[in-house]
């Protein structure tokens, strides 16, 4: 098990998921921000089911960082209530866990936090 997480969100245009992309890395707060291009989500939604054109951003950080990726995502967001999911990291490249540690926030470069 890491302590790395991926964090999910959605958004309602490219330029949102840019921009919220641009600000998770700017802060240091994520390593790498994926953004899967426009696909469809069913929800429900004050009582009715909604269909939406949404960007799902993957999000790339550690589990120290996710109150402050939450907050930033929540307070920059055009939803009213935006998806904010931590989803564990159990195992990957050992490599690539390195190069994600070394990019995030310094709070979060403690080597034992693998």
């Amino acid at each position: 098990m890491t302590n790395q997480i991926i964090v999910t969100t959605a958004c309602g245009s490219a330029e949102e998921a840019g921009m919220l992309a641009k600000r998770l890395l700017e802060a240091r707060l994520a390593a790498c921000v994926n953004v899967l291009m426009q696909n469809r989500s069913f929800y429900w939604w004050k009582g009715m089911i909604e269909e939406a054109e949404e960007w799902i951003l993957l999000v790339k950080t550690s589990h120290e960082l996710f109150g402050q990726v939450r907050s930033l995502i929540e307070s920059a967001h055009s939803y009213e209530l935006p998806e904010v999911l931590a989803l564990p990291v159990l195992d990957g490249s050992p490599n690539y866990l390195a190069w994600l540690r070394s990019e995030l926030a310094p709070a979060s470069k403690d080597p034992s936090l693998v």
